[in-house]
């Protein structure tokens, strides 16, 4: 039900964000939705890749301030109102959610959020029948 988000700290400032950018195209991993959060003094770059443990561990190598955390991937239907309906199931059950981004991927539209009641937004997901995507289908390996 979750996957595997970076989160690296950037400064703001000129050449940052194409360190990064280069280190993972040096490295060969492929982005597949990122992000930025700004503050006046740094920025919170997160990214979903196809290889999120590698990424970590070459980014360390270069410097740079990441940590990798779970956040939930939900597939949502391909309609308007697929996001709110994923937000009403996961509010009314009293899931917070910190921060959200959606992506499209294969034309298939995903939702991705973290929370600190992860146990809670198992239950609501399970009960609920909602469609989540894998590490292995971001990457295209199954």
């Amino acid at each position: 039900m979750t996957i595997s988000q970076l989160s690296i700290f950037i400064e703001n400032r000129t050449g940052t964000l194409l360190k990064v950018l280069d280190l993972m195209k040096q490295s060969k991993i492929q982005m597949i939705a990122c992000t930025i959060a700004e503050t006046a003094e740094y920025g919170i770059f997160r990214i979903i890749c196809s290889e999120p443990q590698r990424a970590c561990t070459e980014l360390k190598q270069a410097g740079l301030a990441v940590a990798i955390s779970d956040v939930f991937a939900l597939e949502l239907d391909n309609q308007p109102g697929g996001a709110a309906d994923v937000v009403r199931f996961l509010g009314d059950a009293g899931v917070d959610i910190t921060y959200m981004y959606a992506f499209l991927l294969g034309g298939r539209g995903i939702l991705v959020f973290r929370t600190d009641e992860g146990d809670l937004a198992r239950k609501v997901i399970a009960d609920n029948n909602l469609p989540y995507i894998t590490e292995k289908e971001l990457a295209g390996t199954v």
